[in-house]
């Protein structure tokens, strides 16, 4: 499962050929979480609050970045590298 971005230690992940809607793995210490990408929600696991705020807030931001990588991981293309 390839890194998209990383900052303050979470890892954002997004497996190739997943399952809809399109998502982004999150990965926080001991912590994991699934985010959906529009609406940005957080679909499934755990995230500390301030943590969860801030890729929500990221996310966001980024969603048309985000869109683009799930589009590439769905046809196997290689993905693009997301700043913080």
């Amino acid at each position: 499962m390839p890194r998209i971005a990383e900052f303050d230690g979470v890892i954002i992940l997004m497996y190739y050929d997943d399952h809809q809607p399109p998502h982004f793995h999150v990965r926080y210490g001991s912590d994991q979480a699934l985010i959906h990408i529009d609406p940005t929600t957080l679909a499934a696991g755990k995230l500390p609050r301030r943590v969860e705020q801030r890729v929500i807030a990221w996310a966001t931001r980024r969603m048309a970045e985000l869109q683009a990588n799930w589009e590439r991981a769905q046809h196997h293309q290689p993905l693009a590298w997301i700043e913080a």
